[in-house]
């Protein structure tokens, strides 16, 4: 037992490295050839950039469908939005000691969150999302893309700052406002490495999100567990790496606005475009773990989130206060209260 238990959490840890890095891989190419080809910066940072960050929750959720584990989907999805509030805004807040939240995130992103957080509630109510529940989540999304679009449009033609194209994450996600100096943007080529990387993403992000959902089924077995219980933990925050990195580096240099806003739209995308997608594909089923402890803490940590951006302010108390929920959350997990 001992010597597989090993391998399969040591296949686990493997695929969902390359799932992550294939992600990272294909973003940071997609984008290079969208720039070379002219298209608007914009229309790059509101696409490319912003949903292909959640590649790895998305990808690893279809496989989980296709194999037949629905209930990981909840889990995956529920659990990355618990860590991403109470795990990445508590260590960005303790990082950076005071978050400050810019007037357009609680204006636009705040209430949206909240929405699509009440949405996916209601559609999880009966433990089950069927075909027409994705539709409703998928249109949610459209709603709030179109809305981002057109906010974001609008600062953009408003803003007068302009940045410069970096290759990191972090440079990536400022350019979600679309603010791209037109002399950087003319001096991208493509060359041969654009398009090895390109399609060597596609094939980390598919051959990983096979194999993390391959091994959470062997580990689930093996452990004599739920599967969900491994992905509202384990995968959950494994997929959510990527959003830990950018929040963070961001908090620590005081670019508050990209630490708090990566958050915003990595959970809009959770919990209504991935959810939705995957519903169409096959009903899911809400397995009672995630139902009973996952979906009253997303509840909890939302809404802590919601409050605390309402005052502009998200301390280091705060901050701290969040990782204690969090710890709550995993000892309720395993039932240690």
């Amino acid at each position: 037992m001992i010597p597989s238990l090993i391998f399969w959490a040591f296949v686990f840890l493997v695929s969902l490295f390359l799932l992550v890095k294939g992600s990272d891989w294909f973003v940071e190419s997609a984008e290079k050839i969208g720039l070379a080809l002219k298209i608007s910066p914009f229309i790059i940072g509101v696409t490319i950039v912003s949903i292909g960050t959640s590649f790895p929750e998305l990808f690893s959720s279809i496989a989980a469908v296709l194999k037949n584990t629905t209930e990981v989907v909840s889990a995956n999805v529920i659990g990355s939005n618990i860590f991403n509030i109470l795990v990445i805004i508590g260590l960005s807040a303790v990082v950076a000691r005071k978050l400050i939240v810019t007037r357009s995130l609680i204006d636009l992103d705040a209430p949206l969150l909240a929405l699509s957080t009440v949405v996916l509630l209601f559609v999880c109510l009966d433990k089950k999302i069927n075909f027409g529940e994705g539709i409703v989540l998928l249109l949610a999304y459209l709603v709030y893309f179109l809305y981002t679009i057109y906010q974001r449009k609008g600062e953009e033609e408003e803003t007068p700052e302009i940045i410069e194209v970096l290759p990191s994450r972090v440079e990536r996600r400022e350019k979600e406002a679309g603010i791209i100096e037109k002399e950087a943007v003319e001096k991208i080529r493509l060359d041969v490495k654009t398009f090895v990387l390109l399609f060597l993403g596609i094939a980390f992000v598919l051959f990983g999100a096979d194999w993390t959902i391959n091994s959470i089924i062997k580990l689930s077995e093996i452990l004599k567990i739920s599967p969900a219980l491994i992905s509202i933990i384990a995968l959950a925050a494994g997929t959510s790496l990527p959003e830990l990195v950018v929040s963070i580096m961001a908090a620590a240099k005081k670019k508050y606005e990209i630490s708090i806003g990566n958050i915003f739209g990595s959970n809009v995308f959770n919990g209504s475009f991935i959810v939705g997608i995957c519903a169409l594909i096959k009903p899911l089923v809400i397995d009672n773990l995630t139902f009973s402890v996952g979906l009253p803490f997303l509840i909890t940590s939302t809404l802590l989130f919601v409050v605390s951006s309402i005052s502009r302010r998200i301390h280091i108390w705060e901050g701290s206060m969040y990782l204690l929920v969090y710890l709550l959350f995993l000892a309720k997990l395993f039932n240690l209260f």
